[in-house]
């Protein structure tokens, strides 16, 4: 099977940020991946959440301090992200926060999909740990380690 039939892995992240503007540097790291080849972003949608709960989108084309460096990724327009996820980030969100919301597919593994397809593997399973997560445990075990070898 040609990679070019072959898709990695999609994944999709919520991260919220307090204010009411972005500074770019999330998505200057993001723009950074999609150059390198590690990542295509399929679409962003950047969303507000007033401090009276009122929900809005930031418009990405208009050259809005709001939108940070997401600006550059205006043209991340499948069609996979709806109206109706809106009022699901929105859901998410604390008051006076914006969230960008972004799908992605990670194509650092397109060759190893492709090869796993080729050799007759099938995908039975998948899951995403999130960051936060992993970093929290981590900690919780370093401190660990470091209280069992003051002891």
């Amino acid at each position: 099977m040609p990679e070019a039939d072959v898709h990695g892995p999609i994944d999709y992240v919520l991260i919220e940020f307090t204010g009411n503007r972005l500074t770019g540097r999330a998505a200057e790291e993001l723009v950074t991946l999609v150059e390198r080849g590690i990542v295509h972003v399929y679409d962003v949608m950047v969303v507000g959440k007033d401090a009276d709960g009122s929900v809005y989108s930031v418009d990405l084309a208009e050259a809005s301090d709001q939108a940070g460096g997401f600006r550059d990724l205006d043209g991340a327009r499948s069609g996979i992200l709806a109206e109706d996820d809106l009022l699901e980030v929105a859901g998410a969100m604390q008051p006076g926060t914006l969230a960008a919301l972004i799908v992605y597919e990670n194509t650092w593994a397109i060759p190893f999909v492709a090869a796993a397809l080729e050799s007759g593997g099938t995908m039975i399973a998948g899951g995403r740990i999130p960051a936060q997560d992993v970093m929290e445990v981590l900690d919780a075990l370093d401190s660990l380690e470091a209280t069992t070898q003051g002891a």
